[in-house]
């Protein structure tokens, strides 16, 4: 079997740490959908040649985060509305299977994590500070997958999370009346059906409440588009 040469393994590093950059602009929203992404630029800023920056830009089309269009240029994927509704769909999906499954496993750190996640949001909503919010609902999520305790669900989770940029879509469900209180009571309701092991219930609650998140967002991008 012949190793990679040192330049071969340099090149994949370089790709590797630029997919990796390029991946949580995305998500956080430091790069907006429909923004170029110019490899020449992106070599200079880096530091590096273009084709670890050319490699990277695949990959990320591969999960769906860049759209390379042949003789036109890069650009930050813009999910269509058709898109965004599937890719929720599939939420609920996973998000449900991880409640019923996080149930099942009782006392655990992740039940911990909540619990704690679940009182801080209680105080973000009451002082009204949105912003913190968003940040823990992204966490609330996340203990949640990890509670599941399942590698091919989170795998497939944070594929879809990063399809959706979740962090964007949170602050655009958040941007709707009522929308954070509504929310944390969901939370609080999930969280007592984890505590109590009922592994169906939690995930019944679970899909409705990603589906009340769906049609808040679906109605904020509505808003912004009129």
């Amino acid at each position: 079997m012949v190793s990679a040469t040192p330049r071969k393994l340099v090149t994949a590093n370089f790709q590797m740490q630029v997919a990796s950059s390029l991946r949580t602009m995305i998500i956080d929203g430091e790069l907006n959908p429909g923004d170029a992404l110019s490899e020449v630029a992106l070599a200079e800023t880096f530091g590096i040649s273009r084709t670890p920056v050319r490699e990277a830009l695949k990959q990320l089309q591969i999960e769906g985060l860049v759209e390379i269009r042949s003789r036109v240029g890069t650009f930050v994927a813009r999910p269509s509305r058709r898109e965004i509704n599937e890719l929720f769909e599939m939420k609920q999906l996973l998000e449900g299977a991880a409640a019923r499954l996080m149930a099942a496993r009782g006392n655990i750190p992740e039940l911990d994590a909540m619990k704690a996640n679940v009182r801080e949001a209680d105080e973000a909503v009451e002082a009204g500070d949105t912003e913190r919010y968003a940040e823990l609902v992204r966490d609330f999520h996340e203990i949640l997958i990890a509670g599941a305790d399942n590698g091919k669900l989170s795998a497939h989770y944070r594929i879809l999370m990063n399809q959706l940029s979740y962090g964007r879509l949170v602050k655009t469900s958040l941007s709707q009346p009522g929308r954070s209180v509504d929310s944390e009571t969901e939370h609080h309701r999930v969280l007592e059906l984890i505590v109590a092991k009922d592994g169906a219930g939690a995930e019944r609650l679970m899909r409705h409440h990603v589906q009340a998140s769906h049609h808040a967002v679906m109605a904020g991008l509505d808003a912004a588009d009129a």
